[in-house]
């Protein structure tokens, strides 16, 4: 490690925003001021997302995750949270983008809500058709 005081990567996913900072500690993880079962509620699935990336490069324990993240609902933001952490390991250390690119941690999801259009009553969902 250079003289950073932290790693620092921002994840997207649909509307949510994530900034993740790593600072070299323990494996705390702190998400908008609370821990990560305390933000996700019940869903551990969830919580085992957004420690993917570090778990994936055998960091878990070396590192504590402070992220502030806002937008979307509770999957959009796991997921924002995932990929922000991806990227700061790449800012801690460039070696680790193929495992990371291959495990699918970098790409952004392109995936958004289709907007509403004219003359329909959501983005494709037409008024029902009545021949008489």
């Amino acid at each position: 490690m250079d003289a950073k005081r932290y790693f620092q990567g921002t994840g997207r996913r649909k509307t949510a925003v994530a900034r993740v900072r790593l600072f070299p500690g323990n494996g705390e993880f702190v998400v908008n001021g609370k821990s990560p079962e305390d933000y996700f509620g019940p869903r551990d699935i969830l919580q085992r997302e957004i420690r993917t990336p570090l778990q994936l490069t055998n960091n878990l324990a070396s590192f504590n995750v402070l992220v502030k993240v806002r937008g979307g609902g509770v999957h959009s933001q796991a997921g924002a949270v995932r990929h922000g952490v991806a990227r700061a390991l790449l800012d801690l250390d460039p070696d680790l983008r193929p495992s990371l690119k291959k495990a699918g941690l970098l790409t952004r999801d392109p995936r958004v809500k289709e907007r509403k259009k004219a003359g329909l009553k959501r983005a494709r969902k037409a008024p029902q058709y009545t021949k008489r």
